[in-house]
């Protein structure tokens, strides 16, 4: 009992205390002072706290407020930095004590404002954004498309182009083991980058939901390397395939017969042309030589091989849209040219696989050339034998 009157007695007591500290002052006595307002602690380090709703004048007050430097504002609003981050963003460059040689943008973190074809007026690297993004993605995929579409309405209309007379089962040489090997080592390197170069850029269209983000990372990750090492093979190999065969590329007059004619692709009836047509110099000067040329120098520049180039983002930049068409164009191109190589026309995947072609197809498809090998003025076999080649027939026949 003692104890629950002891719990009672201390309730009561704690109830009357509260009860006085709650209660609102009546009167005030003489030795209440005024409450002081709280002073912010001083910190010798970084920025001092202030209130807010006691700093006067107010920042915008000054009329050159949008003028004021990084010191300046911070009289009036400590912590504010707008002035100096709205420098960085007009491409002011800061202090850096790495050399300019080697590190020319060191201290710029935002490049200036240009503005690219098809861009509006951006800094740099988001005028490069938009060029990619709206222009060459888009657009590229849409040339690639009616390429691949083209071909496939022509097979689908036309069917794979046939020999109209019998084999004789005489062989001429049309390709050297140098030449076949030459053109496979750049197809090979073409096909890497050009399947790494697809995926790299639309792959997280048709990929990326199929496979997931993990699995697409990876194998995106292992094709820019691939994309990486393959590119100076197809550089090398490309300059193999321009010297080989650049005599037989030489335009003459007989092309002009063969375009005027449009090949012969559409009457059905073959137009005499010599080792090459006009049709096969135009991927050799157009898609080799000029594109290949701007292809491989803008990919050497985005592998940073060029010695002596001073590496910023600007070329980079200008580096990757060059390289992104070109290689867009390239790829078009050569859509044609695989396909009157393997099911548009029989005999020529075959022609650069074992090197030979039967006379009969020679003589519908390059009648120029087989009249050259009739007269004597072309060998018809160039390279040595081997024991397995097919017997070429001579110049006699």
């Amino acid at each position: 009992m003692r104890r629950f009157l002891l719990t009672i007695g201390l309730a009561v007591a704690a109830w009357g205390v509260a009860a006085q500290t709650q209660a609102p002052s009546t009167a005030p006595t003489a030795t209440t002072a005024p409450t002081a307002a709280a002073t912010p602690a001083d910190n010798s380090l970084g920025v001092k706290s202030a209130n807010i709703f006691q700093i006067a004048p107010g920042a915008d007050a000054d009329p050159k407020y949008k003028d004021q430097t990084n010191a300046e504002r911070a009289q009036v609003q400590p912590g504010n930095n707008a002035p100096m981050w709205r420098a960085v963003g007009q491409g002011v460059t800061g202090y850096t004590s790495l050399p300019k040689s080697q590190a020319p943008e060191a201290g710029n973190l935002i490049q200036p404002f240009v503005q690219y074809p098809g861009s509006r007026l951006a800094s740099a690297g988001e005028s490069w954004r938009q060029v990619r993004n709206n222009i060459i993605i888009p657009y590229g995929a849409a040339l690639l498309l009616i390429a691949v579409g083209a071909m496939a309405l022509f097979y689908f209309s036309k069917g794979t182009i046939e020999l109209h007379g019998q084999e004789t089962g005489r062989k001429i040489e049309r390709f050297t083991p140098f030449e076949r090997s030459a053109h496979w080592a750049n197809a090979i390197a073409f096909v890497t980058l050009a399947v790494s170069g697809i995926v790299m850029a639309y792959g997280k269209y048709f990929l990326l939901p199929i496979i997931g983000p993990t699995l697409f990372g990876w194998l995106s990750y292992v094709l820019k390397n691939v994309h990486n090492f393959a590119g100076p093979l197809f550089a090398v190999s490309l300059v193999v395939v321009f010297v080989t065969f650049l005599k037989d590329n030489m335009p003459s007059k007989d092309d002009l017969v063969w375009i005027l004619k449009g090949g012969g692709l559409f009457s059905g009836t073959e137009v005499p042309s010599h080792r090459f047509n006009a049709g096969e110099k135009v991927v050799f000067w157009g898609g080799v030589l000029f594109l290949g040329f701007i292809v491989v120098a803008s990919g050497l520049v985005l592998d940073m091989l060029i010695p002596g180039l001073i590496y910023e983002r600007s070329t980079m930049q200008i580096a990757n849209m060059v390289h992104g068409v070109a290689t867009l164009f390239m790829m078009a191109m050569f859509i044609g040219h695989i396909y009157m190589g393997t099911i548009g026309m029989r005999g020529a995947y075959k022609a650069m696989r074992e090197g030979y072609v039967d006379e009969t197809w020679a003589k519908e498809h390059h009648e120029l050339w087989y009249d050259d090998i009739k007269a004597g003025k072309i060998p018809a076999q160039r390279s040595a034998p081997a024991a397995s080649s097919p017997t070429a027939s001579t110049a006699s026949v």
